[in-house]
């Protein structure tokens, strides 16, 4: 086991180069003739703040503080691994053709698309922060510890990603049900509402949905300036290192048979 570790290793390194250039090709072509270019990764986020905010504001708004602040943290988070997986889903069939004519390991379609998505977060984060500045809210020292909750989501949407990807070659109908699954899943996710105002037996079905200990995470260090105790970071850390496990097992296991189906 140890062997075939080191082996992936070695083969990630050696392709290193080639993954940075399918990130940067998948930046490049998600903005090719768009006008303002890699803005829109500032701007989307604070649209959609907007919208949200006018929409939801007048019935949530005195229950949740700075509730900008609040609807954005959870859906710059949510929106990250809707896109991720809605993109690397696809990713083994939409690079079909150069699959067929070289060797590349395989992982490397849906992996690019995550880390594709993973600098528009980052763009995010700094709208997210322009934000914060606009509305006067409090910035606190936990912002730095930013990083912990990102292992932990990165840990998620990739192994997700992977299941997806290798999923979809064999069912093509994988992707039409995902964008509605997408739909239910944002509902029950606290984006714009606040967890107390559910019913308490709603509220067990929203404790097994990971989206929502992910936002809660990144919120209690935005918005709140404390650190998750044991259990949260224990919570995190198992979804996000499960799902990575699993979804490079099942990967690993389909991927010698893609060329037959693509």
């Amino acid at each position: 086991m140890i062997a075939n570790i080191k082996i992936q290793l070695v083969t990630f390194n050696k392709y290193r180069n080639l993954l940075k250039k399918l990130v940067i090709r998948d930046i490049k072509v998600r903005y090719r003739k768009s006008f303002l270019g890699l803005t829109w990764t500032v701007l989307n986020p604070l649209l959609m703040m907007l919208i949200l905010n006018l929409v939801f504001s007048q019935l949530f708004e005195n229950d949740i503080k700075n509730f900008p602040v609040y609807v954005m943290i959870g859906n710059i988070v949510f929106n990250f691994n809707s896109e991720a997986t809605t993109q690397a889903l696809a990713s083994m069939l939409g690079n079909a053709s150069l699959i067929k004519k070289v060797y590349i390991p395989k992982y490397l379609f849906p992996l690019s698309k995550v880390l594709s998505c993973m600098v528009n977060l980052g763009f995010s984060l700094i709208a997210l922060i322009l934000v914060m500045i606009f509305t006067k809210a409090e910035f606190y020292l936990t912002l730095i510890a930013i990083i912990i909750p990102l292992i932990y989501l990165l840990m998620f949407t990739i192994g997700l990603s992977l299941i997806l990807a290798s999923v979809n070659v064999y069912f093509r109908d994988i992707g039409h049900l995902y964008s509605v699954l997408i739909t239910a899943w944002m509902y029950l996710t606290p984006l714009f509402y606040s967890i107390n105002i559910i019913p308490a037996n709603i509220r067990k079905i929203i404790l097994w949905n990971p989206m929502y200990h992910f936002v809660t995470y990144f919120r209690m260090l935005i918005m709140y300036g404390k650190m998750p105790n044991i259990e949260q970071n224990i919570t995190c850390a198992l979804i996000g290192i499960c799902t990575l496990i699993i979804g490079t097992l099942i990967f690993k296991k389909l991927q010698n048979r893609f060329i037959l189906y693509i």
